[in-house]
């Protein structure tokens, strides 16, 4: 997968070694010789990771860490040749993700870069994944079972709870014809007492509900004999 990656050092050498290594694993790179420029680059172009020296002019690492912290949520790679254990505690402190002591070894660094994305950015995808998986999305509207809300075109709608179930059974599957008698068994969680009114009382509020006109339902048809099915799209 490919990523763009700040690196920001004031000597050229190590900025090319890195590029060369880092562009060979399929990477983007965005080069900077110093924290301003770092941080100018940073806001025109973006990166999904930053490798940054400590000894910039303008900007050190160690400000330029606090200013990335302050409004991007990427991970940071401090790279200096200062080795005390008082200069990683304060980078760490102020951010940073990982640090690495000069010199290095090039597919050292290329590891940690590695790693650090595959920790950040599954750990920040999968909630937003889930969350995802848990809205039930036809035309206008959206469902999100994780707070029982259903909102058209933005607007939340209030539902009772045999709306809301009727209604998560209908648009897991747009489009699919569903009976009453599934529809009663599925809501009320036992068997259908032959009470063939109640699921269109229900059906009928929720159109009051979704409907621009009720009387011409646009979405959760009745298909005549059978039941009733959410369509996702509207014919013209």
């Amino acid at each position: 997968m490919s990523n763009k990656i700040l690196i920001a050092d004031d000597e050229k050498e190590i900025v090319e070694l890195l590029k060369l290594y880092l562009e060979n694993e399929g990477h983007t790179i965005i080069e900077a010789y110093d924290g301003l420029d770092a941080l100018e680059k940073l806001k025109a172009k973006g990166a999904d990771l930053a490798v940054i020296d400590i000894m910039m002019p303008g900007l050190d690492g160690f400000s330029l860490t606090k200013k990335i912290r302050e409004k991007y949520n990427i991970p940071v790679i401090i790279l200096s040749a200062r080795s005390e254990d008082k200069d990683k505690i304060l980078g760490l402190g102020l951010g940073a993700d990982d640090y690495i002591v000069k010199p290095f070894n090039p597919l050292e660094v290329v590891a940690r870069v590695k790693a650090q994305l595959r920790r950040f950015y599954q750990l920040n995808r999968e909630p937003e994944r889930d969350a995802q998986e848990d809205k039930l999305c036809a035309g206008p509207f959206i469902l999100d079972r994780r707070s029982c809300s259903f909102y058209k075109d933005g607007v939340e709608i209030a539902l009772t709870s045999t709306e809301y179930k009727i209604l998560v059974m209908l648009m897991e599957q747009p489009g699919r014809v569903f009976t009453k008698v599934q529809i009663y068994e599925n809501v009320r969680g036992d068997y259908f007492d032959g009470d063939d009114n109640a699921i269109m009382v229900h059906i009928s509020k929720i159109r009051e509900k979704v409907e621009d006109e009720p009387g011409n339902p646009k979405y959760l048809k009745t298909i005549r004999g059978i039941g009733y099915r959410f369509d996702k799209r509207v014919s013209p």
